[in-house]
């Protein structure tokens, strides 16, 4: 039986896309070159700095001049969390819905806690998280599942009494080796990917499609 539902943050709960391009664009206006469109980088923004950076100029991780790109790219984004950033349609009944039923839920996110926090707030559900799981609270990031096990320990659950919403492949397999229920959320940014080979134990089209299932 689920007792408590976990959900991924970019891509997932919110959709930052909005912003996250904002802040690319910023560091492309700096140096002479024009926007990204929002299309473009879109199936992209839940891997953060690394897929932006990716879409913008071409780097990843360990080029020369990413770490540079990477810091200009979250300074931006720091100084503009909420411009466009909202949660997805669907999502705001579907907490109400949840908190109905007494069913605690919480957001394991690979954002860093300098940014999950505050945009939560923001986004003023903060507070009426179970827990909140950022990239930097465990050491660890998924496709790891500890930051997901850290999520069952917060709840008091076992980790098969959660189930584990995502947009990302990364989050089914965090959560598949976990222990947990997995969940696609269809609304998301899904990496450009195709989601029917992740393995996932059910794909949601809309947020309130998981009340059907947990019922």
């Amino acid at each position: 039986m689920i007792r408590a539902v976990l959900f991924d943050l970019d891509g997932t709960l919110a959709d930052t896309a909005p912003d996250l391009t904002y802040a690319l664009n910023q560091v492309r206006g700096a140096r002479g070159l024009p926007p990204v469109p929002l299309a473009a980088t879109r199936p992209y923004a839940s891997q953060g700095a690394r897929g932006l950076i990716g879409v913008g100029f071409n780097l990843t991780p360990g080029d020369s001049g990413y770490d540079a790109l990477r810091d200009e790219f979250l300074a931006h984004y720091a100084a503009n969390l909420r411009r466009d950033t909202r949660l997805f349609a669907g999502i705001p009944g579907l907490l109400d819905r949840l908190e109905a039923r007494g069913l605690p839920w919480g957001v394991v996110t690979n954002k860093a806690e300098r940014f999950t926090l505050p945009l939560l707030d923001l986004l003023e559900v903060r507070s009426r998280a179970a827990c909140v799981i950022g990239g930097d609270t465990t050491g660890k990031i998924k496709p790891d599942p500890e930051p997901l096990l850290a999520a069952s320990r917060a709840l008091q659950l076992a980790p098969d009494a959660c189930i584990y919403l995502g947009d990302d492949e990364r989050d089914v397999q965090a959560g598949r080796a976990a222990g947990m229920t997995t969940a696609i959320a269809m609304w998301g940014y899904l990496n450009g990917q195709a989601p029917e080979t992740w393995n996932a134990d059910i794909k949601l089209e809309q947020p309130l499609d998981l009340l059907r299932f947990l019922d």
